[in-house]
């Protein structure tokens, strides 16, 4: 089998499964409880809270433990502007952003606040002079992904944070649930607010997440009853999957610094041998895209036949985002690139991790080209 659908989810590393499973067994006390067993479990969160916070160089107690990338999204958004409302109701986002910061900023305008959707160019990048253009007297915070889920673009967050610095009313929140491990984002160089990350794109378990709140910021919870994680997010925490995300997020980040140049290779030997394809359009930014992502279209083919007919040779690739693909909807933010329907309907994401290798690469050009082969002559 060739797993090349990472940025759907990732294979929990062995490791981390141990670590959730020694937890769950053996300290399984909910961390709230007086007791020894309470103790313990807490003391286990804490330690988690502060390795993970040591990797990120911030502080421990800037760090909200959520169920995923879509809380952690929803938690920045709405509790933000929420908290925030009575000294502005503008907010401001990209045309390109994952389903979860749309449609909270689409909730957010049901609800009075009015909302500025910047454009991006044919890269799918969002220009810093666009940014500051949009801020008026009632902005209250501007979110942006760092790398976008789809195509691989990174976003220019250091100098957005730059000009957003001059405006300290305004809130800034990155969506950095792609970039980590991929592409480095240090929150404190580039003046973010807040930050959204998802355990099981780096190889931790699905259902765990981490906000960053930078000390001194204030939002509303989504969640109340319990005051749990400094009352930003009650509920009796899951402490097997916060251990095992401090595990995940301290092996990926020391891939990052010994196997990224690998990565970039392998990224190059699949846009090379997919340039050979006449049937072929790239949409993935040949400069400052993540080094884990292609996306591209196969001009004359349904996306989800190229899809299945790949699984058939045990190859895993995706259409748009997974949150996105049952509903087979034309991919938005390639429409926003400027990519024509008909194209952005036979968009395909190959996106890697540091298992794969430059051989499953190769494997995976000679099965494109053999499939593009035998598609067309089913065709004709």
């Amino acid at each position: 089998m060739i797993y090349f659908d990472n940025s759907a989810t990732t294979k929990p590393y062995k490791e981390v499964i141990d670590s959730f499973l020694k937890v769950t067994t053996e300290y399984f006390g909910n961390p709230s409880s007086l007791h020894r067993m309470g103790g313990e479990a807490e003391k286990l969160l804490n330690m988690g809270r502060k390795q993970i916070a040591d990797l990120l160089e911030v502080k421990a107690n800037e760090l909200i433990f959520t169920s995923g990338g879509t809380e952690s999204n929803n938690l920045a958004v709405k509790g933000a502007a929420l908290m925030h409302r009575k000294r502005g109701n503008h907010i401001v986002t990209t045309a390109v952003e994952h389903a979860s910061i749309k449609e909270s900023f689409q909730q957010l305008a049901e609800l009075g606040f009015k909302v500025t959707y910047l454009p991006v160019d044919r890269e799918g990048r969002v220009h810093v002079k666009d940014v500051e253009q949009a801020i008026s007297n009632d902005t209250i915070l501007v979110s942006i992904m760092h790398v976008n889920n789809e195509v691989g673009t990174v976003q220019p967050i250091e100098e957005i944070g730059k000009i957003l610095k001059k405006y300290p009313k305004i809130l800034f929140h990155v969506d950095n649930i792609q970039g980590i491990g991929k592409v480095p984002l240090h929150l404190q160089k580039c003046s973010v607010d807040l930050c959204s990350y998802s355990a099981h794109k780096f190889h931790g378990l699905k259902g765990t997440g981490l906000l960053y709140i930078r000390e001194g910021v204030n939002i509303s919870p989504l969640l109340t009853g319990g005051n749990q994680e400094r009352k930003h997010r009650s509920g009796t925490e899951n402490v097997a999957g916060m251990v095992a995300l401090a595990k995940a997020l301290r092996m990926t980040l020391e891939n990052e610094k010994k196997q990224s140049d690998k990565l970039l290779q392998i990224k190059e030997a699949l846009i090379k041998g997919l340039s050979e394809l006449e049937e072929v359009t790239i949409h993935t930014p040949a400069k400052d895209s993540a080094p884990h992502i292609i996306n591209f279209s196969m001009k004359g083919f349904k996306a989800e036949v190229f899809v299945h007919a790949l699984e058939e040779k045990d190859i895993y690739v995706s259409t748009t985002s997974a949150c996105s693909s049952k509903k087979q909807a034309v991919s938005s933010t390639l429409i926003a690139m400027g990519v024509q329907e008909e194209e952005a309907k036979s968009a395909i994401r190959i996106s890697l991790s540091y298992d794969n290798t430059i051989e499953e690469a190769h494997f995976v050009i000679k099965a494109i080209k053999e499939t593009v082969n035998k598609l067309k002559e089913v065709m004709n």
